[in-house]
């Protein structure tokens, strides 16, 4: 065609000079050669000698019989031993060990809150609450069975305000709080009409009393953590004004509170404020919440209100309902002396104003407190203000297991009184794709803007694979509490923004690189994590995603632990993507083969010729026997 342009003409010009050399001789050498070679072949096949080819094809052969085969994907036949070596057919395929059921008495596991082992802790201060995990030694080696009669809960939003009881069969908080509107029975279900012992109207009408007092719909306010969290109706209720609550309580009297919050799909956590630091980095929560949660915040130096000043972000907001405010209203129902109550009160604003908060507003049951935006003007009263002190040594973002301490958490430095310590973030949902402070500043190392922002694509299309390969994936209400369980910057989470599901990003202690302060500054959620067990009943999770957890802990870990603490934390018919290199895969497939899972290895996103594969597992259902079943 004229005018038309040959791709490959610059090919054919840069061959063209060796063409032109080309004579009658060496074309006659060359085909001497090659028939030489051909008759070589011929006669080596014929005399039963060894085949150079045979060797290599044996070599190369992943498994002589791939119907066998414990890796399969949506090729025909995948050869990873083409890529990757042939040692894995010369060891022969790993031995399963079958893992037997837990009794039925570990139905509600937690090992790292175990009631019985928290009696030989102190009880002063509630250390006995915090994590106290096994030894080596103490570890299960079973599965944790699910209740008889166990169901799937109901797609959110419809398991906001109802659950199964057989999932959590326990009535206790339906009497204990009948009249708060907290829970109540309904035949064979849950019912959770929103209430709470400050809002027996609803949560819905309380955090419009909170929206009178501070804007939650301006976007300013994204992140959350209510301390003291009941059933989580507060979080459940703000979840619709696109604002994201961390709900923790401890494993006490009030039994499962916690289990019943993240059965209606709400994140949560096994947690209480006692003598260690909670599980974030500093400036997490755009907003911190206190209804009644019978924490004493002006005692032992005011370290409580200390550790909320260490996590609430600058310029963030701490609400206070119930004892002591509007004491005078109050105070016979509570069933305190009015001078009790108003010390209580006179002490929690002296331990505000020594952190330098400004009480906004107290306006019927709620009061209001603002941290500031910098530390200039808090650093200069120290003179006059002597205690606490700013603190000198440990890192703010430092808290697994880390005691807390009576001094403030300094905020980074500003040079200006109206500069915002730590960088200004956008509103919601701006600063989901934004790059956050913490990167933009520097303050992590080898994350750079660049960096960032790749790492967001790349989740991006990697979700988007998940999608091609898990159908339900991208079906509403299939999924709906979901843990990471090696965030980095939390671009799984963000990819998956726009589905009707809520991610809990964990950044491990083993990581390299401290990163949970930036899945913060994205307006996500999440807490550190060792591996060893989580605070966290049995059945939470829909969905777990393992990005190189193994790779992370293969010198720390017994991979059989972690997955074994995986199958504690999964609903039965579950899901688990785990992404990394396909030895490790091979290894942990043939662990899980032995645990009630289906399993199956599948290909990298860009092809088969990457190490790195998928293991996409589902947790297949079972119960333990109800009365007169085996």
């Amino acid at each position: 065609m004229a005018g038309a342009t040959n791709p490959y003409s610059g090919v054919w010009k840069l061959y063209q000079p060796f063409w032109k050399r080309t004579n009658l001789l060496r074309l006659g050498v060359v085909a001497i050669l090659c028939s030489a070679s051909y008759f070589l072949g011929i006669w080596q096949h014929g005399s039963g000698a060894t085949s150079v080819t045979s060797t290599v094809v044996t070599a190369v052969s992943c498994d002589r019989n791939p119907a066998a085969s414990p890796i399969t994907g949506r090729a025909a036949a995948l050869d990873f031993a083409v890529h990757h070596g042939a040692d894995q057919a010369a060891a022969g395929a790993p031995s399963v060990r079958e893992f037997p059921a837990c009794d039925i008495k570990y139905s509600e596991y937690t090992p790292c809150e175990d009631r019985d082992r928290s009696l030989r802790f102190d009880r002063d201060r509630l250390i006995y609450r915090e994590r106290h995990c096994p030894t080596k030694g103490e570890l299960l080696k079973c599965l944790i069975p699910a209740p008889p009669g166990y169901r799937n809960p109901f797609p959110w939003p419809a398991s906001r305000e109802t659950a199964w009881f057989a999932n959590v069969p326990h009535k206790e908080l339906t009497v204990e709080k009948a009249v708060q509107n907290w829970i109540h029975v309904d035949g064979d279900k849950f019912r959770f009409p929103g209430g709470g012992t400050m809002f027996p109207n609803g949560a819905d009408a309380y955090i419009d009393d909170i929206d009178r007092l501070i804007s939650l719909s301006d976007g300013s306010i994204r992140t959350a953590v209510d301390t003291g969290c009941g059933v989580a109706s507060w979080g459940a209720y703000l979840l619709s004004r696109n604002v994201l609550t961390m709900s923790f309580a401890p494993r006490d009297s009030h039994e499962a509170q916690v289990q019943f919050a993240l059965e209606r799909g709400v994140p949560a956590m096994i947690g209480v404020l006692a003598s260690i630091r909670l599980p974030y980095p500093s400036r997490a929560f755009d907003m911190a919440h206190c209804s009644r949660c019978l924490i004493p915040w002006h005692l032992y130096d005011g370290q409580y209100l200390i550790e909320v000043d260490r996590i609430l972000r600058p310029g963030g907001y701490w609400i206070l309902s119930g004892p002591p405010v509007n004491w005078k209203k109050h105070w016979k129902g509570w069933d305190r002396t009015r001078e009790d109550l108003n010390h209580e009160q006179s002490a929690i604003e002296a331990v505000a104003r020594s952190l330098c908060w400004n009480k906004l507003k107290e306006k019927g049951d709620i009061a209001i407190w603002q941290k500031p935006i910098n530390h200039i003007g808090c650093k200069a009263n120290r003179k006059t203000v002597r205690s606490p002190q700013f603190c000198q040594s440990q890192n703010p973002d430092t808290a697994w297991y880390t005691k807390t301490e009576s001094c403030i958490t300094p905020l980074p430095e500003v040079v200006r009184v109206e500069e915002i310590s730590g960088g200004e973030l956008k509103k919601w949902p701006e600063r989901l794709t934004a790059v956050p402070p913490r990167i933009a500043r520097g303050s992590i190392d080898g994350a750079t803007p660049e960096v960032f922002l790749q790492d967001t694509e790349l989740w991006k299309n990697r979700v988007g694979y998940y999608k091609t390969v898990i159908n339900q994936l991208g079906q509403k209400g299939r999924y709906r509490n979901l843990l990471d369980m090696n965030a980095k910057f939390g671009g799984f989470a963000a990819a998956l923004i726009d589905d009707p599901l809520w991610v809990m990003n964990i950044v491990p202690t083993a990581a390299d690189v401290n990163t949970l302060g930036v899945i913060y500054e994205r307006g996500l959620i999440g807490t550190y994590q060792d591996w060893q067990a989580m605070s966290t009943y049995p059945r939470t999770y829909d969905l777990l995603h393992a990005d190189s957890v193994f790779t992370l802990y293969k010198d720390r870990c017994e991979m059989e632990d972690i997955l074994l603490e995986m199958d504690r934390i999964l609903r039965p018919e579950g899901t688990v993507i785990i992404r990394d290199d396909v030895d490790a895969l091979v290894k942990i497939k043939s662990i899980a083969d032995g645990m009630r899972w289906n399993s199956r290895i599948m290909d990298h996103e860009d092809g088969p010729l990457q190490r790195e594969k998928l293991l996409l597992v589902v947790k297949t259902y079972w119960t333990a026997p109800g009365p007169n079943q085996e």
